[in-house]
């Protein structure tokens, strides 16, 4: 969180993605909320989700993520008010492939099916220390579920066995009895200057699940760093020296000099993405003052102008150009 006094700060908006759906199931485990995670076993055909995906039923703040257009959330948060209250693990298989549910409108609009476990969160009371593991980049979230309710979580070094009691599922016999599942880790971007753009970027980026730091030092801009999950009122230099990878910084000070620090910097760094706001003219002026050897590491890296051409002017335009390429650059292997 930003480091200024509490009263000053203005709440964040939920973060999004899956990184939202787990930060609002730690707060309603946390709560004591009766809720469930729903958690995405394995997919057949066209579905809007794949395995591994996650949604949250039962909290207080309402429900966290979607496994469908809408369409059968209402019979999963039936059945995840089961799993709360009896503390066990209930199962579903949803198949929306036949003529009938096209015919008789209840398709969800995709011809698939999902099989669910639905996991009472007051039985994984270790969860919390697993998220922020995760939170914090040390590793992908890897689960472990098998239909007889043993099941193992793992982040980084961080590790955790479950036991838990279980219904009978209505596939049984048919089909797999045991799933390995993945959650990437949530992406990092280091932001160098909280200018004008910061305010539409940056809950932007928390709301596609990005965990967002700002690096600033300027008073006239340190109030932009509330709409970070991190501010850092140090040198370039100084924010790069964390345990912490970031899989893409971006240096948007509108100011030359703080712009040539930052990128010097970051030309030691080792972050893949590194995207400099303004025209092409700007950094070629910036690089005619770097080092050779800092050109040198920042040629094959350096995004510049960064940002899609999406069309608009302004900040707000200039923010979403910005999110679409980050966006881009996290599912580009995917």
């Amino acid at each position: 969180m930003p480091d200024s006094p509490s009263a000053a700060i203005p709440a964040l908006p939920a973060a999004g993605g899956v990184r939202g759906i787990l930060e609002a199931a730690v707060r309603a485990q946390q709560r004591g909320d009766p809720a469930a995670l729903a958690v995405v076993l394995e997919t057949e055909g066209s579905t809007y989700v794949h395995p591994g995906a996650l949604a949250l039923f039962g909290a207080r703040e309402g429900q966290a993520g979607w496994l469908s257009g809408g369409c059968i959330e209402p019979e999963i948060e039936t059945q995840a008010a089961i799993a709360a209250r009896y503390g066990r693990v209930e199962w579903m298989d949803i198949d929306t492939r036949s003529d009938e549910d096209l015919f008789d409108g209840s398709a969800i609009g995709c011809r698939g099916r999902l099989r669910l476990a639905l996991l009472p969160l007051a039985s994984l009371r270790e969860l919390p220390a697993l998220v922020d593991e995760w939170r914090r980049g040390h590793g992908d979230l890897r689960l472990d579920i098998e239909l007889n309710g043993a099941m193992r979580a793992r982040v980084g070094d961080e590790r955790q066995p479950w036991t838990l009691p279980v219904a009978t599922p209505s596939w049984l016999g048919r089909g797999a009895s045991a799933w390995q599942l993945e959650i990437a880790r949530p992406p990092s971007v280091l932001v160098f200057g909280a200018g004008p753009e910061s305010p539409s970027l940056l809950p932007l980026l928390r709301a596609l699940g990005w965990v967002v730091s700002v690096v600033e030092r300027r008073p006239r801009w340190l109030a932009h760093g509330t709409h970070a999950d991190h501010a850092i009122a140090r040198t370039p230099a100084q924010a790069l020296a964390t345990a912490r990878a970031h899989d893409a910084a971006l240096v948007m000070h509108h100011h030359f000099e703080l712009d040539r620090e930052a990128l010097e910097a970051l030309a030691a760094s080792e972050i893949g993405f590194i995207g400099l706001l303004g025209p092409q003219q700007r950094r070629e002026d910036l690089f005619r003052v770097l080092p050779e050897a800092a050109r040198a590491s920042l040629a094959p890296r350096l995004h510049s102008p960064i940002g899609l051409k999406l069309g608009g002017d302004g900040p707000e335009a200039i923010a979403l150009s910005i999110a679409a390429q980050l966006q881009t650059l996290r599912y580009a292997a995917v």
